[in-house]
């Protein structure tokens, strides 16, 4: 990432998704036709208030004079909106890196991934949970039932035989949950064989109130076979960038969600989280965003890149709200090691 532009900027671009996974962040659409989030800074695969493309395309224009090198497009399923190409094409017309997180299902359509890869997007993450076909279809449903396990490899399979020498990188991301802990270097070995870059074994984050908690959220039983699970992905030497080394200890101290202090963190200075409604937060931490005072509330709407994000000056603050939400924000943070991988990048 260019040093003059040091700032990271994760954008969940639209909130629509044609999956319904039980594990979003964004929550369970299904539960919310029935009981409509109200909390601030709650996210909804069904919200009415994301911003007009008019809106989005305004905000892409002024990045070229801001202080932001990379931005991690997400969702929702960004792949899905009509805007999508226009707006990656300014981002990286503004010399700034590209990852497109994305369920894969839409890089089965030619034209949209040939277009992809013309725009020269730098990294696809792409999420998959197992490979257990049945188990992952489960993890990430599709409420119509025409996509499942076998698109989104399909999917995976296209983007790596159409993608040049010079790429994009490829990974895979897998969401880590009490049912599928074996699944951390099963999953490493099938993003191997695959022919993907680099491969993410994220932590499930829901919150305690959240329907699916007591099933799916990783307990202090889990943190035995887990640090077994990422000795046996990190000793397996296999040709993929993992997440540096101290990750599975991150992982593993986020199990007990307690809260902890972060010195100097990264959040709110060189990260940033963009919501669909245009809403600007420190990071993805619900404490986080609890925690921020009307008065400091932030929208990209109507407001320039320049303006908002400038180039960070002074010592970063500690944050005393480090949970087990903020372990996702590692590897995005440590993403030079993907997209500038060195022969020792697993170590």
């Amino acid at each position: 990432m260019n040093p003059k532009r040091p700032i990271t900027l994760l954008w969940s671009l639209r909130s629509l998704c044609d999956l319904a996974c039980p594990s979003c962040y964004f929550g369970d659409p299904l539960i919310h036709q029935i009981k409509p989030p109200t909390k601030t800074g709650q996210l909804s695969h069904i919200s009415p208030n994301d911003l007009k493309r008019r809106e989005v395309l305004a905000f892409a224009r002024t990045l070229k004079d801001s202080a932001v090198g990379r931005i991690f497009v997400a969702g929702g399923e960004p792949l899905n909106w009509p805007g999508i190409l226009e707006t990656l094409k300014i981002i990286k017309d503004a010399g700034i890196e590209v990852i497109v997180c994305t369920n894969g299902i839409p890089l089965n359509r030619p034209v949209l991934l040939e277009s992809l890869l013309d725009l020269g997007v730098d990294a696809f993450s792409v999420s998959l949970d197992s490979t257990d076909a049945a188990f992952n279809d489960w993890m990430r449903p599709d409420p119509k039932g025409q996509h499942g396990w076998q698109d989104v490899v399909n999917g995976i399979r296209a983007l790596i035989a159409a993608r040049t020498q010079d790429g994009p990188r490829v990974g895979l991301y897998t969401v880590i949950t009490h049912r599928n802990i074996e699944q951390v270097p099963a999953m490493g070995r099938f993003a191997a064989e695959l022919g993907a870059d680099y491969y993410v074994p994220q932590p499930i984050a829901l919150e305690d109130d959240h329907p699916h908690h007591d099933q799916l959220s990783l307990r202090g039983e889990d943190t035995g076979p887990l640090a077994d699970a990422f000795a046996e992905l990190y000793a397996a030497n296999l040709p993929l960038t993992l997440p540096e080394g101290s990750y599975p200890s991150q992982v593993i101290a986020g199990v007990p969600r307690t809260t902890s202090t972060v010195e100097g963190c990264f959040g709110g200075r060189t990260l940033h989280f963009i919501q669909p409604d245009g809403a600007i937060w420190d990071c993805v931490s619900s404490l986080r965003i609890d925690a921020t005072p009307a008065s400091a509330h932030r929208t990209i709407r109507g407001h320039s890149a320049a303006d908002l994000f400038p180039a960070p000056a002074g010592c970063a603050s500690d944050c005393p709200l480090a949970s087990y939400e903020c372990v996702n924000m590692w590897p995005l943070m440590g993403f030079d090691r993907v997209l500038n991988p060195t022969p020792r990048s697993t170590a």
